[in-house]
């Protein structure tokens, strides 16, 4: 009976080994990658959790290829740049999650223009996290079709204010679900052609909301899997954790359902990760580290790659692999070279997907946040202190073996030191401005997120994502944002305000060098604060309110750089506005 088996799986092997040279003969694959948000590795069953249930995710793991040393950066936007250039991201021009850090530089070419110069329909919904303004945004990176927002967070996952193509809309229930919905409707409509569908999911991602179904499943439960410091860890924050993972694992279950109604599931490749370790203290295998962290707990991420009929049931890559590798590795899979881009960091994992020889054994990765690297071999980690530690005997690493592998410890902490040296120096050094009236864009959102408060105005949040601006009540209060004027025109402006009615007819002024507009409010809007109500943990983000637009009027804006400026001048009441957002249209 073994015997047999064995016979059986090496006859599979075999044809799928032809199979995979046969790639470029076939029908260009459809491609669908699904990318979680703050999901740790142990934040699935495959992995060994037994507190969750996530049926679909481990069949698609199982169904094709599981990398078990698969490796994300510390934080999203970072993880979002290495996936979608194929480079690390202190090469893009990611240096932060906010204000413009986030942005890829516009001279990378993204994994989303490789395709669609190949023929491909491209589309992404979700969180973006890459740039708001052209030439960041996602239809200037190559999707035809965008629906989401390009924040790092959002401060409401029910119905919120949300962007189509540039538009603003409103969502429809339960983002995640409603995400879900438009892939979906984007794949029956492009069923006869080739697409690339991207699906950043923001979740689990604070703040912690999820539909009573999973929640309630979850609410009462006692942990019987604890992180490894269990004082530490916050039952509740867990809970709402694993809860928003099995409605994740809900909506990849519709995905893949769908593709088996069309009948794609068998032409389509399915990818599967996550963009760093958990946003909590709760168990991830034993490792050391969480979000942000440069330990293996903060960038060991799941990853699966299932294609029916080519890569092989129950392939374990054992081999470290990084986010980086994915865009050379689709397009070797699809038979595309990729044109345009820079020199790719990342490498094609096609030959370990078909089981041949190992290209890069001795290879290292190099994990980066604020200033901290990291190096992983495929046995060893030397951490941002330069302590060394055995994964393969230690992978909690508990204990430094810097003195008893003195050689090893010297090997990467110089590998680390040339690394710095080549990488980090200036690579946060950032002029580029907010760019408004891209000759490609119709519509620019300055939010407050990217603006720069004076006097008395401050945040909400001292996370600017999905903040606004309050405490107003100064004529010498303004606010300004580090602008450029892409194309001279003519430009509609709303302004996303709210204002108790004793505080309205304040007037307020729009500059931009030269060019001046000023309009009053005239319109009481004053909505409550919300987000707690559906907050299943308290959260640390701005709570969010409904802003309302209001037209300021039109300006002629000049091609060139500058200060836009946001000012009051007079002050009725005891403040002008909160602010969220300018809104311009290109109007001639």
């Amino acid at each position: 009976m073994q015997k047999g088996c064995s016979l059986k799986r090496a006859i599979l092997v075999c044809a799928v080994v032809m199979a995979g040279a046969m790639v470029g003969e076939a029908a260009q694959p459809n491609i669908v990658v699904i990318l979680t948000d703050d999901q740790g590795w142990g934040d699935l069953g495959l992995n060994g959790n037994v507190e969750i249930e996530t049926p679909n995710i481990d069949r698609l793991a199982n169904a094709g290829a599981r990398f078990d040393r698969f490796y994300v950066s510390p934080v999203c936007s970072p993880t979002r740049a290495a996936f979608l250039t194929g480079r690390h991201h202190v090469r893009c021009g990611v240096y932060s999650t906010s204000q413009g850090g986030e942005r890829i530089n516009a001279d990378e070419t993204t994994i989303a223009e490789v395709f669609k110069r190949a023929g491909y329909k491209t589309a992404a919904f979700g969180k973006w996290h890459s740039g708001m303004q052209y030439p960041y945004h996602p239809n200037a990176r190559g999707f035809d079709e965008f629906y989401g927002f390009c924040s790092g967070h959002w401060g409401n996952y029910y119905s919120p204010m949300l962007e189509h193509n540039g538009v603003l809309v409103k969502g429809n229930g339960f983002v995640i679900d409603d995400f879900t919905d438009r892939a979906i409707d984007f794949i029956e409509t492009n069923r006869e052609s080739p697409f690339l569908v991207y699906l950043p999911y923001n979740t689990p991602h604070s703040p912690m909301q999820v539909p009573d179904k999973w929640w309630d499943k979850y609410k009462d439960r006692e942990l019987k899997q604890p992180h490894r410091n269990e004082k530490k860890e916050n039952k509740q924050h867990t809970l709402a954790a694993l809860a928003m993972c099995e409605n994740i694992d809900w909506n990849v279950g519709r995905i893949l359902k769908k593709l088996d109604e069309l009948e794609l599931a068998e032409n389509t490749i399915v990818v599967y990760f996550s963009d760093n370790g958990p946003n909590g203290k709760r168990w991830n295998g034993g490792m050391r580290g969480t979000k942000g962290s440069t330990d293996e707990g903060g960038v060991r991420s799941p990853l699966s790659i299932s294609w029916p009929g080519k890569i092989a049931p129950d392939t374990n890559i054992r081999q470290i692999c990084s986010a980086m590798d994915l865009l050379p590795t689709l397009a070797d899979l699809a038979g595309i070279k990729p044109k345009g881009t820079k020199p790719l960091d990342g490498v094609s994992l096609k030959p370990l997907l078909f089981g041949q020889k190992d290209q890069h054994e001795g290879r290292m990765l190099f994990s980066h946040w604020k200033g901290r690297v990291s190096a992983r071999t495929q046995r060893y980690r030397l951490d941002h202190e330069g302590q060394l530690y055995d994964m393969i005997a230690d992978p909690g690493q508990w204990t430094d073996i810097s003195g008893k592998q003195p050689e090893e410890a010297a090997r990467l902490r110089k590998a680390v030191a040339d690394w710095k040296a080549e990488m980090l120096p200036g690579y946060d050094d950032d002029d580029r401005p907010f760019v408004i009236g891209h000759p490609g864009a119709k519509y620019t959102q300055i939010p407050a997120r990217d603006g720069v408060a004076h006097g008395n105005i401050k945040r909400s949040n001292r996370w600017p994502n999905c903040s606004f601006f309050t405490n107003w009540s100064g004529l010498e209060d303004k606010i300004t944002w580090n602008c450029e004027v892409g194309e001279t025109g003519t430009y509609k402006v709303e302004v996303y305000y709210t204002c108790p009615s004793a505080d309205i007819g304040s007037t307020v002024e729009l500059s931009f060098n030269d060019a001046k507009l000023a309009g009053k409010i005239t319109e009481a809007h004053d909505p409550p604060l919300t987000g707690m109500e559906n907050d299943r943990y308290e959260r640390m983000e701005s709570y969010v309110k409904e802003f309302k637009a209001m037209t300021l009027g039109t300006i002629r804006l000049e091609k060139g750089t500058g200060t836009l400026t946001l000012r009051a001048l007079d002050i009725p009441g005891d403040q002008v506005m909160d602010f969220r957002l300018l809104f311009l249209t290109r109007v001639d």
